[in-house]
């Protein structure tokens, strides 16, 4: 499988279409001029496709607004590389937060949730009432230093004290 960004999504519009129409046959296709968007390839035949817009209603945040895998492939990760890819994107952006939302969706739910998403509740929530809404924080909180590494840096420190107390 070769996940391909497409630098310009208008010149594979007929696909993204198609693969939309075919993943997703009870929705709307997505308008594909605004984000960044990306089709997975078997050889070359196209089998999955996903996108990513800036939320309309946070500028520091990344929306996760479309995806999905043809039958025939499913099960095989395709859509935790998509969700990695986008998270990557999003990452360069300098987005700090990535959001997404799933309805009567198991597998994509549990994708999200197994990369370290989790679920939340929008103040002004954007989908049906069975919708869920998840987000993952991107930019990176540091964590504390290990008890080991902290303990060698204290001595350190230490040592330092008393070797200039010396001279």
């Amino acid at each position: 499988m070769r996940l391909r960004y497409l630098s310009n999504p208008h010149k594979h519009k007929a696909t993204l279409t198609h693969l939309q129409k075919k993943c997703l046959p009870h929705d709307e296709p997505y308008d594909i001029s605004k984000g960044w968007w990306w089709i997975a390839y078997d050889e070359n035949k196209p089998v999955a496709f996903a996108g990513l817009v800036r939320s309309s209603s946070w500028s520091d945040c990344g929306y996760l607004c479309r995806a999905g895998v043809l039958a025939s492939h499913r099960g095989k990760g395709l859509q935790k590389k998509l969700i990695r890819i986008r998270t990557k994107k999003a990452k360069k952006l300098g987005y700090k937060w990535l959001i997404s939302d799933t309805r009567d969706n198991h597998p994509s739910a549990n994708s999200l949730a197994s990369l370290g998403f989790k679920m939340f509740t929008p103040t002004n929530p954007w989908g049906y009432n069975d919708t869920l809404y998840w987000r993952k924080r991107l930019d990176a909180i540091q964590r504390p230093a290990s008890k080991k590494s902290k303990t060698k840096n204290i001595l350190k420190n230490v040592l330092r004290k008393k070797q200039a107390k010396r001279y």
